[in-house]
């Protein structure tokens, strides 16, 4: 499984242009993660913060967006096509 810093950095190379406020910051957040089970800040863990960037992130598409998100939503136990 990947951390959500290495995630968040190919998401970040491959969306030029991120013009959703609620995507910027859960990508930071996401920066300064490793794995979903670990705690985050006052969170026990990171789910709310994929649950985030996934609510906010529909003017990322393409290839790699389909690939990632499908890969933050099975972490997050919602495997859908």
């Amino acid at each position: 499984m990947r951390t959500l810093r290495d995630i968040a950095l190919e998401i970040t190379s491959d969306w030029k242009k991120i013009n959703n406020a609620g995507a910027v910051e859960a990508l930071k957040h996401m920066k300064q993660m490793g794995l979903i089970t670990q705690p985050y800040g006052a969170d026990p863990n990171g789910y709310s913060v994929i649950g985030s960037f996934l609510a906010h992130s529909i003017g990322w598409r393409g290839d790699a967006a389909r690939r990632v998100k499908k890969e933050l939503r099975e972490m997050c136990g919602h495997p859908r096509p």
